[in-house]
């Protein structure tokens, strides 16, 4: 009887072991991680055909590329890339990436340009550059109420910038060194819109910003937001690819020229912007 019992919770044992390993083994198959690695597998199958074009950008950074009312990637570098994509007669693959992550994305192949509202100023040698396609600046938003009207009113108040944009690039640099010191504070933020949420709120009292994304920020607001008329930098848009990286560079390059000359980048620019805002063949 106590041989038989002593078997019966062997039995019972294994049956539970069995149950637990093959509980763990469908757990780690479902998990987030798995997937990632699967989606990353199929990724580089495709791209080693090289009629994949990988663009990297900033889903929070309108009116360059966001995410649209219909839940789909939009903006007008998302859609100058996707007509780049089809002059190399390439698949355009959109890749979201945390903005202080860029780099090491481009630097581990996820990616294979930044294009997105990219300020070449200030990282000329750190990126292979497409020639620059649009001027920019930086700015200043606040409040129409708040009773600053230049630059110089921005002394003892607290500013927003994006972290590692060109805002917080440009107010970190010795031409504005007198200006930031001004501040009571300066806070770097994960993006624009938590940016735009502190001003709304009185966390802050400006924000430092490229002058296109505050037209876009402020356009259905402009009796409550204003841009100070005082630009902090002026600067360039290229795209960025990683360093070395020439061939590609050069494909891209030809590309813009020729939507540039056969009116795709004018199309584009005046839907978004009203104008034609190209500078190709004038950028060196």
């Amino acid at each position: 009887m106590k041989v038989f019992k002593r078997l019966l919770t062997l039995a019972l044992i294994g049956a539970i072991a069995f149950s637990l390993m093959a509980c763990g083994g469908s757990g780690k198959a479902s998990s987030g991680d798995s997937t990632t690695k699967v989606s990353n597998k199929k990724t580089k199958a495709v791209k080693n055909t090289d009629k994949v074009f990988i663009v990297g950008f900033d889903q929070n950074f309108p009116p360059f590329g966001y995410v649209g009312d219909d839940g789909e990637f939009t903006g007008f570098d998302i859609e100058l890339a996707t007509a780049c994509a089809r002059k190399l007669g390439q698949e355009i693959v959109l890749q979201p990436i945390d903005w202080d992550a860029k780099d090491m994305e481009l630097s581990s192949g996820t990616i294979d340009c930044i294009w997105n509202g990219f300020t070449i100023n200030g990282r000329e040698d750190a990126y292979t550059w497409s020639d620059c396609y649009m001027d920019n600046a930086q700015v200043f938003v606040v409040k129409s109420n708040s009773g600053i009207k230049d630059n110089s009113g921005l002394k003892g108040k607290t500013v927003d910038v994006q972290k590692d944009s060109s805002a917080e690039s440009a107010l970190n640099s010795d031409e504005n060194k007198d200006l930031k010191n001004s501040f009571a504070q300066m806070i770097s933020v994960a993006d624009y819109n938590t940016a735009m949420m502190d001003l709304e709120s009185g966390a802050v009292d400006a924000v430092a910003m490229d002058k296109f994304v505050a037209l876009d920020q402020i356009k259905d607001k402009k009796d409550e937001y204003t841009i100070l008329p005082d630009e902090i930098s002026s600067e360039q848009y290229a795209v960025g690819f990683k360093k070395g990286n020439t061939a590609l560079r050069d494909q891209v390059n030809k590309a813009l020229h020729e939507m540039d000359e056969d009116g795709t980048f004018e199309k584009i620019s005046k839907k978004w912007f009203g104008e034609d805002v190209s500078i190709l063949g004038k950028s060196k």
